[in-house]
C-alpha cells in the first residue's frame, strides 16, 4: 500500500488531487485540523532533505533525483546523521541501541 500523508491544505484536499491519488491507487491520509504536531517529524525530515541536499542540486532527470534522494536517506540520513530527538544518534544507531535493528 502506498500512503500519501499531508496536512489539510487546499492543494491536498482539492478534487483534482484526490482524484490523482485515487487513480494511482494511493491512499490519502491527512493530519487533524490545526494540529501541527501530527506532521512534525515529516516536516523536519523534508526540511533537512531540502536544506542539506536537493536545494544544492539541479537534476537532469527524474531518475537522477530519485537516486540522489535514495542516497541521502540510505547512506546519510538514516545511518550517519544525528537527530536531536534521538539524543543526537543516527536512526540506525538508535535502533541498534534499543535492540530493534
Amino acid at each position: 500500500m502506498v500512503l500519501h500523508h499531508s496536512d489539510q491544505g487546499s492543494q491536498y484536499t482539492s478534487q483534482q488531487f484526490q482524484r490523482l491519488l485515487t487513480d494511482n491507487g494511493i491512499t490519502c491520509s491527512m493530519s487533524r485540523a490545526g494540529n501541527v504536531w501530527d506532521n512534525a517529524a515529516t516536516e523536519s525530515f523534508f526540511s533537512s532533505l531540502k536544506t542539506e541536499r536537493v536545494a544544492r542540486v539541479v537534476y537532469q532527470s527524474r531518475h537522477q533525483a530519485k537516486a540522489d534522494v535514495f542516497d541521502y536517506i540510505e547512506r546519510f540520513y538514516n545511518p550517519t546523521r544525528g537527530h536531536s530527538t534521538l539524543g543526537y544518534l543516527s536512526p540506525v544507531d538508535f535502533e541498534r541501541n534499543a535492540g530493534v535493528a
